[in-house]
């Protein structure tokens, strides 16, 4: 490459000298005019010193590439191109056909929970071009990787735009969001735990409420009326709830996973409708009382059967869920979730405290106690 350059710029350099030559004499110049002259000169010498550059250049590279090939330091191109696997100092280098991608991890190296060793074993697996670059969350990179994609939680990862040129992309593009040119991991799809929360989910108006508003320590509760994870964990619920009515607010969101739980959407809407009427609690409780039998039907009727028997109105009840009223709720609900990591439940939240599973009325309390320091 730099020999051709030198050569076009040696045969240019001529070109004007020997025009120099053939050019009329005017007053013992061999130009019509004294700057032209001048110019072209300055010309030729510049012309003839980048030549003279790039042919030491090029040279000076051969030298280099057979001074590695002598000592063993260093490769060829021409020679690297003939294998696809080569051994230097001790370490096997290997050839791959894609882009080298990289991914920035927005972690806090103080939280255990955060060690994101194992999922970097799998990604070089998957994806062996990666390299990994951590950001803490608290820097100022950070907190603004943190404010343009709005993480709620960590580690996150985002893999530049070349990613989208790889196998593993067009295997697994909806674990993919992409956002302004970069690609966010869904850490949640994927399986990958959340290690620490940014934030946590905010008690709005229509959620299903109890306890003291004011108090310090806030609970919140996702959950699924149909899952049998969640029908131990209400009992656990309802016990502290009546020990820390003072001491705490809960407030319950609905997740139904309709994938595993057909009637899970269904049940969530009664019980809506039964909180339009005041009796939300009261309705959750026959809920999860009743699950093995009401879990086996395919209607409402025995959604309608337990509205009359806590005397709600049952015409008003009727005509709130065969409408599907509340239906945007528990929709922005499900997406809430979302955008926090959930996707099984009951998945619970005391402050920035979170558990998930079936947790017991002993470490409920526990959580509710942290909040209260």
């Amino acid at each position: 490459m730099e020999a051709q350059e030198a050569d076009n710029f040696m045969e240019e350099a001529n070109k004007i000298e020997q025009n120099e030559s053939e050019a009329p004499k005017y007053d013992g110049c061999e130009c019509e005019k004294d700057c032209d002259c001048e110019f072209d000169k300055k010309r030729i010498k510049n012309l003839t010193s980048i030549a003279i550059l790039l042919v030491g250049l090029f040279i000076g590279s051969l030298f280099v590439d057979v001074a590695q090939l002598v000592k063993g330091s260093g490769y060829s191109a021409k020679n690297l191109n003939k294998s696809d696997i080569f051994e230097a100092d001790g370490k096997t280098w290997v050839a791959y056909s894609e882009p080298a991608v990289s991914v920035k991890i927005v972690n806090d190296d103080a939280c255990e929970k955060c060690d994101v060793s194992e999922v970097l074993v799998w990604m070089r697996r998957v994806l062996p071009t990666v390299a990994a670059e951590k950001v803490a969350f608290d820097s100022k990179e950070g907190k603004n990787l943190v404010e343009k994609f709005g993480f709620k939680s960590l580690p996150a990862f985002i893999f530049s735009s070349d990613a989208a040129k790889t196998d593993f992309y067009a295997q697994a593009q909806p674990l993919f969001e992409e956002k302004e040119g970069d690609f966010v991991l869904k850490t949640q799809e994927l399986g990958i735990p959340t290690g620490k929360y940014l934030a946590v989910p905010e008690i709005r108006e229509g959620d299903a409420v109890f306890g003291n508003k004011d108090a310090k320590a806030k609970v919140v509760i996702f959950s699924d009326f149909q899952c049998p994870y969640c029908k131990v964990f209400y009992k656990s619920l309802r016990d502290v709830m009546s020990q820390y009515s003072e001491k705490a607010y809960f407030a319950f969101k609905e997740l139904p996973l309709d994938s595993i739980h057909p009637q899970a959407n269904g049940a969530a809407l009664a019980a809506a409708c039964a909180q339009e009427q005041g009796k939300f609690w009261e309705y959750a409780d026959i809920l999860y009382d009743k699950q093995n039998d009401w879990s086996k039907t395919t209607n409402t009727s025995l959604f309608k059967t337990y509205a009359g028997n806590l005397r709600l109105d049952v015409g008003k009840f009727n005509e709130c869920l065969g409408g599907k009223k509340y239906q945007d709720k528990i929709d922005a609900d499900k997406k809430e979730a979302a955008d926090f990591g959930i996707s099984g439940t009951p998945a619970i939240f005391a402050g920035e405290n979170f558990e998930s599973g079936a947790v017991d009325a002993d470490k409920l309390k526990a959580m509710i106690e942290e909040e209260l320091k």
